[in-house]
This record gives C-alpha cells, structure tokens and sequence, in this order.
C-alpha cells in the first residue's frame, strides 16, 4: 500500500477517507498523526483508505471519480461503462456520453 500511495503522487492524510466511522472515532483530523501511524490506521481498519486504485501499463491512479480509470487505459474503451452508481458514462459502442 505504502508503494501505491508513493507512485500516485498523494499524500497519505489525501488517500483517507474521512467520511467513515473510525476517521472520527480516532481523531484522524489532527495533524499530530504522522504517516507511518496514518498507515497503520489505514491498515487496521481498511474503510479507511479511499479507493480503488488501479495500475496498468501506463500509470497507477486512485480512481476517485471512477471515470479517472479511463485515462490510463493502454486501449480505448470500447465497450459500456459506468460508475459506481450505475451512471452511465460510455455507451455499448465505446462512445462517451456526454451529460
């Protein structure tokens, strides 16, 4: 994780999630925790870490929106995709959908 963390050019306070439970029960939002104990949190309780992140042959990304994942894609898309939600975003023939 910590390798991924480093390629993405994120910090690790920037790959927390801070919309769950244990970021609050812990304090997280204080800055008196480092990035080693940051990483243990993250590790201990795994909610806690934004995702998903991808790698391919181009580049790794925490895909947040999911639609990042496209950039780095060695082949067009060409087939539907859609977020998380069920949002359409590129239609059966590869195409974009414009919003």
């Amino acid at each position: 994780m910590i390798d991924l963390i480093k390629h993405s050019g994120l910090s690790v306070r920037e790959v927390l999630r801070k919309n769950v439970p244990p970021y609050e029960e812990l304090q997280l939002e204080q800055s008196t925790h480092n990035d080693e104990q940051l990483i243990d949190f993250m590790l201990q309780y795994q909610i806690l870490i934004n995702r998903p992140f991808a790698v391919t042959e181009l580049d790794m990304r925490l895909c947040r929106p999911s639609e990042v994942v496209l950039e780095i894609f060695t082949e067009p898309q060409r087939s539907s995709f859609s977020k998380e939600d069920d949002e359409p975003l590129i239609n059966k023939h590869g195409k974009l959908i414009k919003n």
